[in-house]
């Protein structure tokens, strides 16, 4: 796509967060539609083009009354989103459709409506997996972290240390499930999961959900609020199963979308002001911030120790708290993206200012995919 041909014009989360006991999974994903279209000054007949993930776009549109020329069913995992918008700035840009709503939602902790994290025993997964005691996230993403440790040397003490900068930004944002400080010993004494993770690396398990409205540029300006440009996408996906990965000290994935993504955009990594990676757990800002080629393989645990990351640093880094501290329903993605917009608005809880460029990054399942979407807020 052409750098700043589409804006995202409307922006907005459920209007309650963390533990929504009385709203099912398709009422999140209306109330988040219902308010992003406030926000962008929209009624559904204003919407042509309809992106989801969890629910069928089908149910979505019919829901909330509304009919589509273009609709987009694409699910592979927490990053659907990051992929949503890739695909909806190509349909605009093709003149398939002129607004698309893109939303999540997900009653992660309530389980209202929801289904299960479950594998068929006929799926790869089941046949040559699961058997093994590979059941779920905590024991999947040890196969790859283990070798990433013992390979460049990163400690328990390095994978605390990403949680405990992330409350430092959740500290920040009301909205945040966790503001509390903690400390690495906090997060090292913390239950143990699944070797290395203890319970302060893993996310939270939260109701919400998120819900974006993209346009072209040539209309962007006439919406309510400062429109946010889209400068550059990517995708890429390498294996459904986390055993199969190329390389366990890297996702490939991440390294095709995330080069796709800044070569579509035409930036250097210098110019990036603000950075969400997708942290489901500790170690996957340290596997973003190298395969997205901000430092070099090895590199990363130190960046964030030497608080690179942090308030203050030179690279901001989930601003919102992210997955560990604000908020995770399952597919974190939305929340990612939701967070860079905010900080291209200008309107976040944790500003960086004056930040003109953020790059958001997602991850679907073990490593299993990846979309990389990066913002700006200049025209």
């Amino acid at each position: 796509m052409k750098p700043k041909s589409v804006a995202v014009v409307g922006a907005a989360e459920t209007t309650k967060m963390g533990k929504i006991p009385d709203v099912s999974v398709l009422g999140l994903h209306a109330d988040a539609a219902l308010n992003a279209m406030k926000d962008a000054g929209l009624k559904p007949s204003d919407i042509d083009g309809v992106a989801t993930a969890g629910v069928s776009p089908v149910e979505l549109a019919q829901y909330l009354g509304i009919t589509p020329t273009y609709a987009d069913g694409t699910s592979v995992g927490g990053c659907s989103f990051m992929l949503h918008v890739r695909h909806a700035a190509a349909a605009i840009n093709e003149g398939l459709c002129k607004t698309v709503l893109i939303t999540h939602g997900e009653s992660g902790r309530s389980r209202v409506g929801a289904g299960g994290f479950g594998r068929n025993a006929t799926s790869l997964m089941g046949q040559f997996e699961m058997p093994y005691g590979v059941t779920s996230p905590p024991t999947m993403f040890t196969i790859p972290v283990l070798r990433y440790m013992k390979t460049y040397g990163v400690t328990e003490e390095d994978l605390a240390m990403v949680a405990v900068v992330q409350r430092e930004w959740a500290a920040r944002n009301p909205r945040a499930s966790f503001k509390d400080p903690i400390t690495v010993d906090d997060v090292l004494n913390s239950p143990m999961i699944a070797w290395p993770f203890r319970m302060l690396m893993c996310c939270l398990v939260t109701d919400g959900g998120g819900a974006l409205i993209l346009t072209s540029a040539d209309r962007a300006k006439d919406f309510p609020n400062k429109p946010v440009y889209v400068l550059g996408t990517g995708e890429s996906v390498e294996t459904p199963m986390v055993s199969q990965m190329e390389d366990f000290n890297s996702s490939k994935a991440f390294r095709v979308s995330g080069k796709k993504a800044f070569e579509e955009a035409g930036i250097k990594h210098a110019d990036v002001d603000h950075l969400m990676i997708y942290d489901a757990f500790a170690h996957l800002p340290l596997y973003g911030l190298e395969d997205l080629g901000f430092v070099k393989p090895g590199e990363a645990k130190d960046f964030v120790r030497e608080r690179n990351t942090a308030i203050g640093g030179k690279l901001p880094m989930n601003t919102n708290g992210g997955g560990l501290s604000y908020m995770h329903s399952g597919m974190y993605g939305m929340y990612a993206l939701m967070e860079s917009v905010r900080q291209m608005r200008g309107t976040a809880a944790a500003q960086v200012d004056g930040a003109k460029i953020s790059v958001c990054q997602g991850v679907g399942g073990m490593f299993a995919a990846a979309g990389t979407v990066i913002f700006g807020n200049e025209a």
